[in-house]
């Protein structure tokens, strides 16, 4: 479906990579991982178009449709959720211009039997159908539909943008695309700021996804339940995989030990053979055997090694003072913005050195009961108390957003770091994977990842004994959150981090605490026995509403006692309305079998219609229009009846 030939891009002397080649294939669902600033997210905005390559080019059919959601979101914050989700429908205007001008010129050319004429019958065949795809007849109610499906309430429609977290901000981002079902998705990062609920949800419906997509994620079992093909960019280079990411990371790792291997043997084969030829070749009767041997090494193929970025962050906490044996207290803690309720009954109790998580849903009051902790924002009710001697490191969800840009990297730890620590800023960098050159970057050109390591740097500047991380994984690649999260485990201090990541969380954390309108519940052990238990309560959930469902249902089919009897009068002109509504719904339904046949026909006849005779051709496409403006019509008047007939009262 898209072809990447070639493909360079370079700013200014460097290049971020160059020639590189692949395809996207009907269905396939790749993985693009790399280190970060590999260009990743640059590959993603080439191939959309909003990034023109240096070299090379990106080919796609004619009427291929792409679906992009960027790592960094821009919405119109006073827009409602409803007004931001209609900006989708943006080419649906772009469609009925399309068909008016390809419709105005058939009417306007006579040179019927030309391949430019065929085309114009395809195009617009091409665009109504398109037009209809997209059911611009029902924008409204697809609109809703969708949202509805990701979890907004119909009174979240009209509720403007600013009022919600990052999380669902996305979820409408991610509702534009799916209303417009294009044939790929290419998403950057998708499962930053969802919750765990959400990302699960996201995997199924990828995974049934009837596109192709590729997609930038640094989590692995994301990855690994949602793509069947991996790419990664390495050092300007592209290396390409059939499998999902942790099969590839195998494959990869036993191709290398077998190139290096390979490599050894023909070097050895080479030495060999160059002593042979020192040897013989100052003797007369073994020239011409000498000579044989230099043209076979001329003609050997080298083996050349595959050049990975194997460099990764090297750090390690500073060792934690001594804090009193309770860290945390908080009592009865209740917080709430403008009326509405965020969270109440808030008791929580953390001891040194315990290693907690906070997980919920998108906007359950995760970063507020953080920033709560840390002191920035205070509550309505209740009391919080740190202890003994606690020092608090806070790494905040936009730490990365918050930099200064206009500043180096060098410059921006070395203008807040003090004492002795200003002597190892450098070796500070280098551990975090800014040397050299790097470390005089202007924050403004680093990409996610690189902003995201700049950030946890400056974490690192004094010690501290209670770390609250909120969200410290969002756009850090695999390798880096490995050695994240081995650090953390070799933290001596106490740790509080609000996470979505499921297997960064996994082994890390003692507690989980979900955080709910009505306070925390906690779940001892690890991250996958919490979501183990979630699933087993929601399906448990289910069986309870399902029930009250069939229950509610029965009550309302049941006759009521003390319900007012109908006159005979009324109960024959009830079924005189309700025959005739029934014999619309027939009719209609007749009427709009009829009308698709007759369209299925006439889509077969405007292929081999004979366009020498314009009253022919133009009454065919004149009929074709009818027909589809009757159907939406017909549409409208079958739903109508069916609706009156719902609402009629069932005759006692």
């Amino acid at each position: 479906m898209i072809t990447v030939n070639n493909l360079s891009i370079s700013f200014g002397p460097e290049h971020l990579f160059r020639d590189i080649s692949f395809f996207i294939g009907k269905k396939d669902r790749i993985g693009l991982v790399g280190k970060n600033g590999a260009g990743k997210s640059t590959m993603l905005k080439t191939i959309y178009g909003i990034q023109e390559p240096t070299g090379g080019s990106v080919s796609k059919p004619k009427g291929t449709t792409l679906g992009y959601l960027p790592q960094e979101m821009k919405h119109n914050e006073s827009n409602t959720v409803l007004e931001e989700a209609k900006l989708a429908f943006s080419e649906i205007e772009k469609l009925e211009t399309e068909i008016e001008s390809l419709t105005q010129a058939l009417n306007e050319r006579e040179d019927y039997e030309s391949d430019s004429y065929a085309q114009l019958i395809i195009d617009l065949n091409e665009a109504n159908d398109r037009l209809t795809i997209m059911g611009s007849s029902k924008v409204e109610e697809n609109i809703e539909k969708i949202l509805t499906g990701l979890g907004f309430e119909s009174n979240d429609m009209d509720r403007q943008m600013n009022e919600f977290s990052g999380g669902w901000k996305m979820r409408v981002e991610l509702s534009k695309i799916l209303l417009l079902a294009p044939d790929i998705l290419l998403l950057d990062e998708p499962t930053n700021h969802l919750d765990i609920e959400s990302i699960e949800w996201l995997e199924s419906f990828l995974a049934n996804y009837d596109g192709s997509l590729l997609m930038i994620s640094h989590d692995r079992l994301f990855l690994d339940k949602v793509t069947n093909r991996t790419i990664e960019i390495s050092k300007g280079k592209v290396y390409d995989y059939k499998f999902s990411y942790s099969r590839y990371i195998k494959q990869r790792t036993e191709d290398l030990e077998q190139q290096r291997e390979a490599y050894k043997n023909q070097q050895k084969y080479i030495e060999d053979t160059k002593k042979l030829i020192d040897k013989f070749r100052a003797k007369a009767n073994k020239a011409a055997f000498a000579q044989s041997l230099i043209k076979k090494l001329d003609k050997l193929e080298r083996i050349e090694l595959d050049e990975f970025d194997s460099s990764q962050m090297n750090i390690s906490f500073p060792p934690a003072p001594r804090s009193g044996k309770v860290v945390l207290k908080a009592e009865d803690l209740k917080k709430s913005f403008d009326g509405k309720i965020v969270f109440e009954n808030v008791e929580l109790s953390i001891g040194r050195q315990e290693k907690v998580a906070f997980v919920g849903k998108n906007g359950a009051g995760k970063t507020t009961l953080s920033r709560i902790i840390k002191g920035e924002l205070s509550p309505d009710t209740g009391s919080i108390e740190l202890g003994h001697n606690v020092k608090v490191g806070y790494y905040a969800q936009n730490q990365s957003e918050q930099l200064d840009e206009k500043k180096t990297v060098f410059e921006t730890i070395d203008d807040i770091a003090e004492g002795e620590i200003r002597k190892q800023i450098r070796a500070m960098l280098g551990a975090f994977l800014f040397s050299g050159e790097d470390a005089d970057k202007k924050v403004s050109v680093l990409s996610g990842g690189e902003k995201a390591r700049l950030a946890l740097c400056k974490l690192m500047l004094e010690p501290k004994n209670f770390l609250i991380l909120d969200e410290p994984t969002n756009h850090l690649d695999l390798k880096s959150k490995e050695v994240l999260k081995n650090a953390l485990i070799r933290f001596d201090g106490t740790l509080l981090v609000v996470s979505h990541d499921r297997d960064f969380l996994h082994e890390l954390t003692t507690a989980i605490y979900e955080v709910k309108k009505d306070g925390l519940r906690q779940y001892l052990g690890d991250i996958f026995d919490f979501l183990k238990d979630k699933k087993a309560e929601s399906i448990a959930e289910f069986e309870v509403d399902r029930d009250k469902k069939k229950q509610k249902k029965a009550e309302a089919q049941k006759p009521v006692e003390n319900q007012q009897k109908l006159s005979y009068e009324e109960r024959k002109d009830l079924q005189k309305q309700k025959r005739k509504l029934q014999n619309t719904v027939s009719k209609c339904e007749r009427e709009i079998e009829k009308c698709e046949q007759r369209i299925s026909t006439l889509d077969k006849e405007l292929l081999n219609v004979d366009f020498s005779n314009p009253e022919e051709s133009q009454g065919k496409l004149d009929e074709y229009a009818a027909l589809k403006k009757k159907v939406e019509d017909l549409m409208k008047e079958w739903e109508n009846a069916e609706l009156e007939l719902d609402g009629l009262p069932v005759p006692d």
